[in-house]
This record gives structure tokens, sequence and C-alpha cells, in this order.
């Protein structure tokens, strides 16, 4: 059968097409038994594609994907030596494909211009793109005061630059979905609270009833982070105490917010049962994939806010979609029209003409540009900051800065121009001397700070939430998961020398001080995909201590910190290293980061950023230098029609 010649071509190229992909193609097959093999083969390909994080497969960039992928003759002949209207006829006639928005409901491909979808992400994507253009042609009323209340939040300075900060508020005032993005240390965090001191401040000299606010993060570890930063700045924010009392801490993970359902992805707030609430903050936005996305807004009333908070340059979703860097595609240039321009000038007086695109707008017609606003200066990552300048270095793709970096270190930067090995592990996770300590420091002051036997639940929880403290000031990261350089492999190594230094009992199995990761949602235990614990000897009822995981989840209040049997922990892992992946949303006084020994596919220019940004003071990079420049020259963009019908 050609069909099965076509798929075994795929054999000598490992990952191109997976079992599953292979099964897809037959399943079209069965639908369509006079079907196109080379069809078939497009349907396997879309299903491949959809793996690696694209929502569609791009006609127009086969070229390109076959030469990424090393593709064998027989597929470049088949697939490569077809006209783009030739495809779109070829597809078109076939039973298992409709064109967009035509009177074949029921056929499992879409056709849209040359991308080819899974209908379920094609009319994900269509939602999304039709409801935000709903929200973007229905700007809010301005409340006369605005700009007082902008001037009071943001007092004058004699800087001569726009205040970006400012401009957020003022366009997140005027509008029912906003997107705010920035590197780390912009100040995204910092920026909402004033804004909802803002909106919440202009609600009250309105309405008697406050805004009902809602905040949210995609993971346990990004909402447990964005509790503890919301509640600082909210004491530090200049708003009167009765609106301040309504603006909340507590932060919830996506799932708990929508009400996820086991073994289900249906959610228990939909377009039937929307949530309850006027404003919705949802922060890492770069971690949220289309079909939950697609589901916020789904759950959304039609008059309530939303504003997505999320660094653009981060790694996307690990599943398919990259929707927050769709929606900030312009953001680097601004693309604000003439009119927002002018408006923003005259209520705040920032001057943004540098960033107007000459070629406004149709004003009738709705456009995300004005809706989005970019951060542009970090507070954590000064001029002098080494890993501000080497995540610049590397956002831009500058090879020659990132080498100059490396070869020539600031002091908050540490460079090993080799694979990574025995000695190099016990030097990173053994140090305990000045601050850049490893595992090492969290260990011992485990030891040094337990309670004494007959000290109460209260002293527990405290040295529980200590210790998880003292170990988050420290993480090593990954790119895989697999193999010696991955987290299965690194994970291992790591356990054998903290036993062999006398710092944990045993390298398997469970004993205290193992830290472990979450690995699926337990609505039961009330643990999220992401969530970090620590192994403690706590006492039972009986006085006897006993094994119990140590979890920080996030709820807004002091009791934070949950205790679970060991034994009704299923799905986890051990977390001395983390992937690149499973780290966002968070930040480490210290992190290093291990690459592969060779050049692999997953080696980004997002995911070298996103490693290097988890650092706050120091950051250490064990790789040899053409793993680090491959890295730094592939920048991965995937494919999706969201921002163009946008």
């Amino acid at each position: 059968m050609l069909l099965d010649s076509l798929l075994a071509e795929s054999n000598p190229h490992p990952g191109r097409l997976r079992a599953l992909d292979v099964s897809f193609a037959h399943f079209l097959g069965t639908l369509d038994i006079q079907a196109d093999p080379t069809v078939l083969l497009l349907g396997a390909l879309v299903s491949r594609q959809v793996a690696d994080g694209h929502l569609c497969l791009d006609l127009s960039a086969l070229v390109e994907l076959a030469d990424q992928h090393d593709w064998s003759p027989v597929w470049r002949q088949s697939l490569l030596g077809v006209a783009h209207d030739e495809w779109r006829h070829r597809l078109l006639s076939s039973p298992l494909i409709s064109n967009a928005g035509s009177d074949k409901p029921a056929s499992p491909l879409v056709l849209d211009g040359l991308r080819l979808y899974l209908r379920r992400y094609w009319n994900h994507e269509q939602f999304i793109a039709t409801t935000l253009r709903q929200r973007l042609a229905n700007p809010l009323a301005l409340p006369a005061h605005l700009g007082d209340e902008l001037t009071r939040l943001f007092p004058p300075t004699a800087a001569n630059t726009p205040n970006w900060p400012r401009i957020a508020c003022a366009l997140a005032a005027r509008g029912a979905f906003t997107v705010i993005t920035g590197g780390p240390g912009t100040g995204k965090t910092t920026t909402v609270v004033r804004l909802l001191g803002l909106l919440q401040t202009l609600q009250l000299s309105e309405q008697p009833r406050p805004l009902r606010i809602r905040l949210a993060a995609p993971t346990g570890k990004a909402a447990a982070r964005l509790n503890a930063s919301i509640a600082a700045q909210l004491a530090q924010l200049q708003v009167d105490d009765n609106v301040r009392a309504t603006i909340p801490a507590e932060v919830d993970t996506l799932h708990r917010l929508l009400g996820a359902r086991p073994d289900t992805r249906r959610f228990r707030h939909h377009a039937g049962n929307p949530l309850h609430l006027d404003v919705l903050v949802i922060d890492e936005a770069s971690m949220i994939d289309l079909e939950l996305m697609s589901a916020v807004l789904a759950a959304l009333p039609a008059q309530a806010r939303l504003i997505l908070l999320g660094d653009k340059d981060q790694l996307s979703s690990v599943e398919a979609g990259a929707v927050l860097g769709d929606l900030c595609r312009n953001a680097e240039t601004g693309h604000y029209s003439k009119a927002t321009a002018i408006w923003l000038r005259d209520l705040t007086g920032d001057d943004i003409s540098a960033w107007i695109d000459e070629i406004s707008p149709d004003l009738n017609q709705p456009d995300l540009n004005q809706h989005v606003a970019m951060l542009r200066h970090s507070h954590r990552f000064g001029a002098g900051s080494g890993i501000g300048q080497l995540a610049r270095a590397v956002n831009a793709g500058d090879l020659a800065q990132v080498q100059a970096l490396l070869r020539n270190p600031p002091p908050d930067i540490a460079w090993t121009d080799t694979n990574a090995d025995a000695r190099q592990l016990s030097a990173l996770v053994l140090n305990n001397h000045g601050e850049r300590r490893g595992y090492r420091h969290y260990l011992e002051q485990l030891r040094l700070m337990r309670p004494a036997s007959q000290a109460d639940n209260t002293a527990y929880v405290t040295w529980a939430r200590q210790v998880l403290a003292d170990f988050n000031r420290f993480q090593l990261l990954c790119a895989l998961r697999q193999g010696p350089y991955g987290t299965e492999g690194l994970n291992r190594q790591i356990a054998e020398i903290l036993q062999q230094a006398g710092l944990i009992e045993t390298s398997h199995g469970w004993y205290e001080g193992r830290p472990v990761l979450i690995t699926r949602n337990d609505y039961n235990l009330g643990l999220m995909n992401g969530d970090i614990g620590i192994a403690l000897r706590i006492p039972d009822d009986d006085g006897e201590l006993r094994l119990r995981v140590a979890f920080h989840v996030a709820t807004g209040t002091d009791s934070d910190i949950r205790f679970v049997l060991p034994s009704r922990l299923s799905e986890l892992d051990s977390v001395y290293a983390m992937t690149v992946h499973k780290s966002q949303g968070s930040e480490f006084e210290h992190s290093a980061l291990i690459l592969p020994a060779e050049p692999h596919g997953v080696l980004s220019r997002e995911l070298l950023y996103t490693g290097i940004t988890r650092a706050r003071r120091w950051f250490s990079l064990v790789g040899r230098q053409e793993v680090i420049e491959l890295a730094t020259s592939r920048l991965t963009r995937r494919h999706s029609g969201l921002a163009d019908r946008l």
C-alpha cells in the first residue's frame, strides 16, 4: 500500500512521526478508502505538528519543515513538488477536509488558506479570535477623573521617557481586554496592583459595590509566587484603605478557578455557567496553551475585564499554541495609532510618538495593538547586571555579545565550557560558601531548624515553610527529560552525590529531604501540576515522627502549608533537576542550567533566555560553546493563524 510505504519513510528519522501520527493517518484512511495517500500523510504531519506545539501545518512552510527534519527523498518528491493552488484543490476534493467556514462540519481536518488544522484546534482558534475581537470592539466608558487618579498612582518624575506602567494602566482602563508584557523585573506585578487599585477606586467613586477581582496563574508554583508578590505590593499601594481591602491577594491556578473535572477536558465553569467576577488577572500567560485560553474566554462573563501578564520572549506552553506570543507580535514596536498617542499624551503626558504605526488602522475596526503594553525597564537586571546583559544578548540572537560575556563573565555569571560530569554536579549542589549556594544549604538548615519533639503543629508548619523557602533558593535546570543530561539522569546522579555527602539517608524511594514535583493535577488532594513539596518527618497524633510531604499551596491565608502522606502521591518526580519548561513562573537566587552534550532539537533561543532569567542573583551555565551558539541562533516560531485573525 502506497500509504504504508510513505509512512515507512519516517523510520530513518526518529521523532518525525510517532506511532500516534501513523495511526491517525490509517484512521483517516478508514474514513475515506479512496483517499489520496499524500493527503493522509499530510494528516499524519498535522498530528505531529500539534505534538510539537504548532496549531496547524503551514503548507507554505513545507520546504522549511523538510530541511528542519531532514525529510527522505520520497517525502520530498511527494510533498514539495506541488504548487499551493494544486494542494488546495487536492485537499478540498477530499471528504476528510473542509474549507474554513464551509458546510462539512464533520470533517476531521480543516483547510484555512494554506494552513491545515485538526478541527478541534481550528475551532479553538476561531473562538478565541472571535471572542477577543468582540471585546476589542467594545471600549468601556471612561470616568472624567481617570487622569487625576493616574497622577496620584504615578507621581510626575523628571524622567523624559514614557512611563510604560502608567501607559499600561491607562490602556487597560478603557478596554475589556489588555495584555501587559515585559521581561523579568520590569514591574508587571507592581503595575497590575496599581491597575487594580485604579479600577477599584474608579468603581467605588461611582458604585457602592466593589469590583469582584480574581487572580490566577497556570501552575501552583506561579500562583504561590504571584500570591507573595501581590501581598507585598498591596501594603505599599497608595490608595484608600477601603479600596485596598477590596483587592485580593489570593491566587488560584487556572484549573482550580475554572473548576477542572477529573479525567475530562471539561470545566465546571463555561459559557452556560460563567465565572462570578468583574476582573480576571492571569499571570505567566506565556504558559497558557490554546485550549486553556479557549476555556478561560468561554467562562468569562461578557462584561468582565481580562488582563494578561507575561513575558512574550519566554518559552511557550508545553501544549499546542503560543497565545501570548501571537498577541504580542507587535509589542516591541508598539504599532499604536495616532489617535491612541494623542489620547495618552493628553491624559498622562506620555509621548509615545516613536511607537506610532504611521499607517493608522481603520478606527471603526478593533485593533489589538491598542490594547498591548510592553514594560521596558528592568529593575532586577540593571545596566551592570551580567544576567541581564546575557539574557538581552540571547534574546537578540547576538552571538558575539553572548561569547564575550561568557569568555569574560561578570561576577554574577559562571560558565563551564564542557559537558556536565559528576565533579561539576558536585560543585554545584554541594556548594554552601557565601551566598551562591546549592542543595547542601537547605538540607543542613532542615536539620538545624528542626522543632523540638514536643513542639506544636504551628512550629512544624513554620519549619516546613522555611525548608521550602531554603530549597527554592537554588534550582538546577536542564533542557531534556531523558538521558544523562535530562531530569531522569540528573536527579539520579544528584541524589547519589547528596547521599555520599551524608546529607540524605538514601538516593531512592522516600526519605527526609526529598523534593518532589507533582506532574498531574490531583483534585482530591488539591495539588496541581507543578506544585513542589519536600518530605519531612512530622509527628502524628501519637507523637511518633512519620514522613509527610509538605507543600506550599497558594490560598491567600496563613494555612498555606499542606502535609500529605507519601502513599497518597502517585504522579510525581524528584526535582533536584527541573526542565526549563517546568521552571516557568519561578525565580531562584541561584539557578544552574545544564545543556545537552550534543545539539538537540529542543534547544532554542527561548529556552536559553527562559533558563537564564530564572536566576535573580547568580547564574551558572554548563555546556559546550557550540551548543550554546546553536540555541542562541535558533528562534522558535509556532505555526498559528491567531495573530493574523486578530
